[in-house]
């Protein structure tokens, strides 16, 4: 699936293309420079004239190895910066911006890349370290001075240009960092520093990290159900005690706020992305409105009102269903053949239904077989993990594990990642028989599960055509020679 690529792709466009000429404009004051040694003149002038950007880099390079001090060494780094990033050789540039910073340390062009590819490789690693360094460069942006002699007027419009990508890269770290409270609260500050179209248009960064904004209320969601878990117990263990019971209440409230929070940047987001990213979108959008209001009226309204204003106002709020217990009971109620049921409802139901519904359920499902559509977590030639639930695919833990019936080929292996359907979509399509379930309690990381396990699975890639075989006591008409 691509639906996290809409943000970043839209936000490094946007980037490269807006801030970087805005950027160059502060390297370029100042008066001429004179180079009195007339070979580091001639090397000076030979880095600087290669048209040919490695060439050019690699003059570069070697000028600023023989001339450690030259009085251009910031003026070849400057360069060196832009012509890496027209290579997309991340790497260089982000060694081109630390030695920038080295002797320039408020350099609003060596922090943006520096923090930006900090930014990427933090959310591909999630590494401590990659993480806090994006953060402290963003930090680093935000309280960057002016250079002798640039009119302050200025450099407030380039640090107001840069300040929302800033906050960016300090929730995306946080949300890498499994820190959704503190990225709720950087994407908000980011959002609001946007003109309003900037948080409309694809291709704007604006649009990408409301998406972002969503996800991240969904993780915080967990979090804070945990915590009124946790006050839930502590009310409990000394009943009538008022704090207790105001503070477990106040912990569920916020709970079940974070979803509402969610449906709304949700639906913002669905409302302006384009029309392929929609189908992305929306899945999630249904999910967790149903998951908090139980069904999905009035969900219409909601996509009406959230593209109307960027936040929600403060009156806004949704109706929250029956508990997940309840809604259960009542779905296996008015389901007259519960083998009807949606694979992902059948898992929920296994999830956090009561124990009397959810044997219910597996009574009926134990021995059969089933697809599994959904995402590969992992795979082996005998074994593969799914991805089916909204909650399981967001968290990317698989909920359902596959056993096969026989190896699968080694080249017919699904790569993790990679999305399995029903053969009538285009497959591939992967068919177990119910085996054995156990309830998974919620953390403050992932949502109630059910782990299912299947057996005897098979994987099919297409159908293939039957073979018509002759029938006994005949033999195939023969061609005439």
């Amino acid at each position: 699936m691509k639906k996290f690529v809409f943000a970043s792709v839209m936000a490094l466009a946007s980037l490269s293309l807006v801030y970087a000429p805005t950027l160059r404009a502060q390297d370029q004051q100042g008066g001429t420079i004179q180079i009195k040694d007339p070979a580091e003149y001639n090397a000076y002038s030979m880095a600087t004239t290669q048209s040919d950007p490695k060439a050019k880099a690699a003059a570069i390079e070697d000028f600023l190895t023989k001339y450690p001090q030259s009085v251009v060494k910031k003026t070849l780094l400057d360069t060196l910066i832009d012509t890496y990033q027209g290579l997309q050789e991340p790497d260089q540039t982000l060694s081109a911006a630390s030695r920038m910073l080295q002797i320039d340390p408020d350099n609003l062009k060596a922090i943006y890349y520096s923090a930006n590819i900090k930014k990427g490789q933090c959310a591909k690693t999630s590494d401590q370290q990659t993480c806090d360094d994006a953060i402290a460069l963003a930090q680093k942006g935000l309280n960057a001075k002016a250079p002798a002699g640039m009119p302050p007027d200025e450099f407030k419009k380039q640090t107001d240009v840069l300040a929302p990508f800033f906050h960016s890269v300090i929730a995306a770290a946080d949300a890498a960092k499994k820190d959704p409270a503190g990225a709720v609260e950087e994407y908000h500050k980011e959002l609001m520093l946007y003109p309003v179209e900037a948080t409309t248009k694809p291709g704007q960064p604006g649009l990408g990290d409301t998406l972002q904004l969503a996800l991240a209320y969904v993780k915080l969601a967990l979090v804070d159900a945990q915590a009124a878990r946790d006050a839930d117990t502590k009310a409990k263990a000394t009943p009538g005690d008022a704090t207790l019971a105001a503070a477990a209440k106040a912990a569920n409230d916020k709970a079940g706020q974070d979803y509402v929070q969610a449906v709304w940047f949700f639906a913002r987001a669905w409302n302006f992305a384009p029309a392929n990213f929609k189908g992305q979108i929306e899945p999630q959008l249904d999910y967790y409105y149903k998951k908090y209001h139980g069904d999905l009226t009035g969900l219409n309204d909601v996509k009406t009102q959230a593209a109307s204003t960027l936040f929600p106002p403060a009156t806004f709020n949704i109706t929250p269903a029956k508990t997940p217990q309840e809604q259960i009971h009542d779905l296996l109620a008015t389901t007259p053949d519960l083998n009807t049921l949606a694979l992902a409802d059948k898992e929920t139901v296994l999830a956090v239904g009561s124990k009397e519904d959810a044997d219910k359920l597996w009574a009926l499902l134990q021995g059969k077989q089933t697809p599994v559509p959904g995402i590969v977590i992992e795979s082996s030639a005998s074994q593969v993990k799914v991805a089916v639930t909204q909650d399981a695919k967001d968290a990317k833990a698989a909920d359902f594990i596959v056993n096969m019936k026989e190896p699968i080929p080694e080249k017919e292996i699904p790569a993790v990642g990679s999305e399995l359907k029903l053969l009538k979509d285009g497959g591939p399509e992967l068919d177990g028989t119910y085996d054995t379930y156990t309830q998974v309690p919620a953390s403050s990381t992932a949502a109630a599960s059910a782990q299912i396990v299947l057996k005897d699975a098979i994987l099919q890639s297409a159908k293939k055509a039957p073979v018509h075989k002759p029938a006994a006591g005949h033999r195939p008409v023969r061609k005439p020679q």
